[in-house]
């Protein structure tokens, strides 16, 4: 069986054998890419197909050696790459030509099924626009863009929203722009959605979107795999940093890190040695010219906030982590809080969840597939969608038409309230109760290896790409 992967970034292993820069993003893709490398009881024949650095000519049809771990691996797996030219760092641009490029690709690989990992950029377009035949096409659901998009400002304040700075006002990325990226990237999104045959996700949230905009899809649930380094450990209590709170991302309004430097001015009233970790750049950086002049609307409001909730001494950016060091930050974590104001199924949370990392998350788009609040860990409020945004429909409006009709602003401002005050208290309880953190811990890491369960979940990929060639037939 001929498989083909369109994905959004060039795998590790793929970058490690060509020379080049790795991501570290997608960190699970790396993970079912193992299962598929250290089984030689399959006959699944695999190409990869992705976007190519803009300064780097794109590889064709190079045939890639990657290392196995299986020590009862006889020889070694060759997987066939090609590059394609796309504008990642525009995404929300669609560039007819990659339907030519794609075109080519599928062409010369003639699979049996194509399995497009996200629905986030236009080559999932480009390839449902190009390829005749839909019923092979299998449309992995990562976001949903243009539900991000609804979610996008997460409760900021009108001011915040508004701001414009040296930056934004430079590279023309300001946040309502970004927002509206967001949503024209929704619009290719959901005709991608209406395009495909087959769709597989993960939780009950996705499903129901997905099948609102394409009825006559099948589709598949399929958990996924994650990195290989976070199904080995557990966390231990007796060897964290006490009343460590680590936060995966908060790079953008979207992931909610003003909710926490909101909340924890209250939380250090109750715990006064809280210090909290947030993975990546420091958006907030402002001691040199440089930094002044680069700095974002968003960034500077999380500055703001944390000069007037005097937080300096407490809030911590590591900056880019690699996948040991993440895990290494887990452990030492008193808890991982999962602040968006929407997701699908962090993988951030799932790794949390297998190590035992004491969590607590907003209940918000897909996790209540993933994560039991109450039994895994504790739940905390989260932003409302409006109600036709929840499942999907009548999408084509922009987040902020939706909260003006919908919402007024006193009854914003109270959902911010309620939102910081519940993740105060869900923090705050969770360190309070040192058995049942215990207890949620387990609890957690017990559910996560279910859903994250290797074999099961590349027997569940097997099968789903079986039934799609079937199908053909």
């Amino acid at each position: 069986m001929r498989v083909l992967w369109v994905c959004n970034i060039m795998l590790p292993v793929i970058a490690e054998a060509l020379h080049r820069e790795a991501s570290n993003k997608e960190g699970w893709l790396s993970g079912l890419l193992s299962q598929i490398v250290d089984r030689e009881d399959t006959d699944m024949t695999l190409a990869v197909a992705f976007p190519a650095p803009a300064d780097a000519e794109a590889p064709w049809r190079l045939r890639v050696p990657v290392p196995r771990t299986n020590p009862c691996a006889t020889d070694e797996y060759n997987i066939t790459c090609y590059g394609f030219c796309e504008d990642t760092v525009h995404p929300d641009r669609y560039q007819p030509e990659l339907e030519e490029e794609l075109r080519k690709i599928m062409e010369d690989y003639d699979p049996d099924v194509i399995h497009c990992f996200g629905t986030e950029y236009p080559h999932t377009l480009a390839v449902c626009r190009a390829y005749p035949h839909p019923e092979r096409i299998l449309l992995g659901i990562q976001g949903i863009c243009s539900l991000c998009a609804e979610a996008y400002f997460a409760d900021l304040p009108e001011r915040v929203k508004r701001k414009v700075t040296f930056r934004d006002l430079v590279k023309r990325d300001s946040l309502r722009s970004q927002q509206e990226k967001f949503a024209r990237r929704g619009v290719m999104e959901r005709e991608a959605i209406g395009l495909a045959g087959n769709i597989t996700g993960r939780t009950a949230w996705d499903r129901e979107v997905t099948t609102g905009w394409n009825p006559e899809a099948q589709y598949y649930p399929m958990n996924e795999t994650l990195r290989a380094s976070f199904y080995e450990g557990s966390w231990d209590p007796e060897h964290c940093d006490p009343h460590s709170i680590f936060v995966s991302q908060g790079d953008y309004p979207l992931k909610g890190l003003h909710y926490l430097l909101k909340a924890l001015p209250g939380i250090r009233r109750k715990f006064p040695d809280v210090q909290v970790y947030v993975a990546g750049n420091d958006l907030t950086a402002y001691h040199t010219l440089k930094q002044k002049l680069k700095i974002s609307a968003y960034g500077q409001y999380l500055r703001n906030l944390i000069r007037e909730g005097q937080l300096e001494d407490c809030v911590h950016f590591t900056g880019k982590l690699t996948e040991q060091q993440m895990r290494e930050r887990f452990l030492r974590s008193h808890l991982f809080l999962c602040c968006s104001s929407l997701e699908n199924s962090p993988n951030s949370l799932g790794e949390a969840m297998l190590l035992g990392v004491p969590c607590v998350s907003t209940k918000v788009g897909g996790i209540p597939s993933l994560f039991d609040g109450g039994r895994d860990g504790l739940w905390c409020e989260g932003h409302r969608l409006t109600e036709t945004a929840e499942t999907g429909r009548n999408t084509s409006d922009t987040a902020e038409n939706k909260n003006n009709t919908c919402n007024s602003k006193g009854s914003k401002t109270t959902e911010l309230e309620n939102i910081v005050k519940s993740m105060e208290k869900s923090i705050i309880e969770m360190w309070s109760s040192p058995e049942k953190m215990l207890e949620y811990s387990k609890n957690a890491r017990e559910h996560a290896r279910k859903t994250y369960d290797k074999e099961k979940n590349f027997a569940k990929l097997q099968e789903i790409y079986a039934k799609i060639a079937e199908r053909q037939g």
